[in-house]
């Protein structure tokens, strides 16, 4: 079965791609979520353009970013979370806790897919991340504090 996806599925698609999947994995999973519908010529022309212009906007995001980078690197981002006495986090900060902070303390809006986070940061400290944009770098420092 042809089904469009309406959302990013990790380890699976991208939002709006076309994919073949079994009629068991459609009906069940996908379709219930709300993560993909039935492709057919209607909903084939409906996210073409629905993905052109999503496209349109993430350049113009991209753009948008890549103008700030500057400002971005010259900035300290904090964040404060529940810690021990030996500064190791309860609970690890992952691309969407810095993506919120920035976008809080900056109002930049950045992608996950810039960010250059290997692993989740599980202590307390400063922390050097990179965002990659199109052809750019830019590095800020993360400061993570302990309440």
């Amino acid at each position: 079965m042809k089904v469009i996806l309406l959302k990013d599925v990790p380890n699976f698609g991208r939002r709006y791609e076309v994919k073949n999947v079994s009629d068991g994995h459609a009906l069940n999973f996908l379709f219930p979520r709300g993560l993909a519908e039935l492709a057919n010529d209607q909903t084939l022309k409906k996210v073409e353009e629905l993905k052109k212009q999503h496209d349109d906007e993430k350049r113009v995001r991209e753009d948008l970013l890549v103008k700030n980078l500057k400002a971005l690197t010259d900035s300290r981002i904090e964040l404060s979370e529940k810690a021990n006495d030996k500064g190791h986090l309860f609970a690890g900060i992952h691309k969407p806790e810095i993506i919120a902070a920035i976008k809080k303390q900056t109002e930049l809006d950045v992608d996950a897919d810039h960010l250059d986070l290997e692993e989740p940061i599980k202590a307390v400290g400063e922390y050097d991340i990179k965002i990659k944009v199109q052809d750019k770098e830019a590095t800020f420092k993360l400061i993570v504090n302990s309440i």
